[in-house]
């Protein structure tokens, strides 16, 4: 029997969400494939439970005190290893999308300190403050094979997007970086104290990329109660 433990790094931010969510799209993807895989999924917090996992998820929170706290307990090295040398799938949500980024753009003075491995650039807070916060139906063409077609609930909080895909040095090998979605251009409306995204044109943020083993998005999947992208992104990771 296989086994595949999942974990979702907890040391700050909606990490119960998506262990909820993780869990309840793991019962339907084995249920339906009638695999004989053993599924753990569990909170990470040192880097002796990280070396369990052979995939992470890195949730939607605050990235500077995410990446604070994996420095000052150790875990941050450990974290990179798992994601830029044994290359273990790892998927990233808003925070989890800068961390994973090897720039970002808006830090905090002084910057801040980044797992990397996503050749990208990053903008935080690129939608404005909290108060800005908004929910918009988004079309992800990677969901297109699912049995639900109908839009996913983004849910955007002070969420980043990829503002740039860095050009590889000469050096430099691997996996190109894919898009994987855009937010189309939008002016926002507010609707009983709730900002609605509106489409206005074609064109679009990247809010959604995957290099190699490595997913990142913009949005929050987990403060919603749909559970198609981890499903999708469980059978990406068997798949490895």
């Amino acid at each position: 029997m296989m086994a595949l433990t999942v974990g979702v790094l907890a040391l700050q931010g909606g990490f119960v969400e998506h262990l909820n969510l993780l869990r309840k799209a793991a019962s339907a993807v084995f249920s339906q494939s009638k695999s004989d895989t053993s599924f753990e999924a569990i909170e990470v917090r040192t880097a002796e439970e990280l070396a369990r996992c052979d995939a992470l998820i890195i949730p939607g929170g605050e990235s500077t005190t995410i990446s604070f706290v994996a420095q000052q307990s150790g875990l941050l090295e450990p974290l990179r290893d798992f994601v830029k040398v044994q290359k273990k799938p790892v998927w990233g949500t808003c925070a989890g999308l800068i961390l994973l980024s090897n720039q970002a753009n808006a830090t905090k003075k002084g910057g801040q300190e980044l797992i990397g491995g996503l050749n990208v650039r990053v903008h935080r807070n690129h939608f404005g403050r909290q108060i800005e916060s908004f929910e918009a139906p988004l079309q992800l063409p990677f969901l297109a094979d699912e049995a639900d077609p109908s839009p996913f609930p983004g849910v955007f909080i002070r969420a980043p997007v990829v503002e740039e895909i860095l050009s590889k040095g000469e050096s430099e090998q691997g996996p190109k970086v894919e898009v994987m979605a855009k937010l189309p251009g939008r002016i926002n409306r507010m609707k009983s104290g709730v900002s609605q995204a509106v489409t206005k044109d074609d064109s679009g943020d990247i809010i959604a990329v995957r290099q190699g083993s490595i997913l990142g998005t913009s949005f929050h999947p987990e403060l919603t109660d749909d559970a198609r992208i981890h499903a999708w992104w469980l059978k990406q990771v068997l798949r490895v």
